[in-house]
């Protein structure tokens, strides 16, 4: 590793423990330079914001090395308008693409074919099927964290409050992202643990208005429901409106997943019991910094690591 990229390694970590975060959207492609995208799901979302911001912090610290395409969709389930982007990106003849893929399945063909033209390729926040990576003979690191591990250490402190034998439901992000269903898998390995009965699982696309409207018929269809788990903490605001609406505010307990700075109320006053932080803005920068090591070393795709493990921090009212 050269003494620059060992340098830019440092100031990821220094950036990303700093939180810094900033506008959603960069476009940065002056000539003669390094030319690195990003491809993000909803800019709407919260989670994304902080990918974005962090990322287009990273790149102003180091402006003379590479230029910074962020792109983002306009909503959480815009597959086809995601694989456009990153299909544009491949034309505009990036160095490197960095992709949080909305389907991991789907994102999949568009990928290799960024590999295909040379092109090094890094997901974050949500991996690729390894399936359909194998059935397309490739491999494309992840950087981000052990999302089952993550709901798994939630649904732990959870069940620390519950009895065994108590009804559990869980909200579900988008059911084609691996992510969602590694989340959804680590809270059914901690109920199944402790005990508790899982009545109902059900998708709301990460959305707010679908997560209330689901835990609106989950209250309902299932009177005597003590938790929701829910997939990211934009559903667990839904959920907690619709715990407020059915008059049960207190009496069913909540999850979260990101640690988004809009939950940081509803955790210090116990609406939401526990959520997760992933630490977003470390994973922009090092998705970002490991595109960049490989293009600067020359590596092949091959060659990569699969797996670039982030850290994660349980989120609680006694830590928050």
């Amino acid at each position: 590793m050269t003494q620059r990229m060992r340098r830019r390694v440092l100031m990821a970590g220094t950036l990303a423990a700093a939180g810094l975060t900033g506008a959603a959207r960069a476009d940065v492609m002056q000539a003669g330079m390094l030319k690195i995208a990003l491809v993000l799901k909803s800019l709407t979302d919260p989670f994304t914001v902080a990918l974005a911001g962090a990322a287009q912090n990273y790149q102003k610290h180091y402006a003379s090395q590479f230029g910074l395409t962020v792109r983002g969709t306009t909503t959480e389930t815009d597959t086809s308008g995601q694989i456009r982007m990153v299909d544009e990106l491949i034309k505009a003849r990036m160095n490197a693409i960095v992709v949080a893929p909305i389907d991991s399945k789907a994102l999949t063909a568009i990928v290799a074919r960024g590999i295909k033209a040379g092109i090094i390729m890094v997901t974050i926040d949500n991996p690729l099927d390894d399936a359909a990576q194998d059935a397309a003979g490739i491999s494309v690191p992840f950087v981000g964290p052990d999302n089952r591990k993550g709901a798994m250490q939630v649904g732990n402190y959870l069940a620390g409050r519950l009895k065994a034998g108590e009804q559990v439901g869980i909200i579900e992000g988008v059911s084609a992202e691996r992510n969602a269903l590694q989340r959804t898998a680590g809270c059914k390995d901690a109920m199944n643990a402790a005990g508790m009965k899982i009545v109902a699982i059900r998708s709301a696309d990460w959305e707010y208005g679908k997560g209330r409207d689901v835990a609106s018929r989950m209250l309902a269809d299932y009177p005597r429901i003590r938790a929701l788990m829910c997939g990211n903490d934009t559903m667990a605001m839904g959920a907690v409106d619709a715990v407020r609406d059915a008059g049960r505010t207190g009496g069913v307990y909540i999850t979260g997943y990101n640690d988004n700075d809009a939950i940081k109320p509803l955790i210090a006053d116990g609406r939401v019991l526990a959520t997760m932080n992933q630490f977003a803005e470390r994973q922009a920068v090092f998705g970002i910094d490991v595109a960049l090591k490989a293009v600067t070393e020359q590596r092949k795709q091959s060659e990569l690591s699969r797996v670039i493990e982030t850290p994660l921090q349980l989120v609680t009212s006694e830590n928050h």
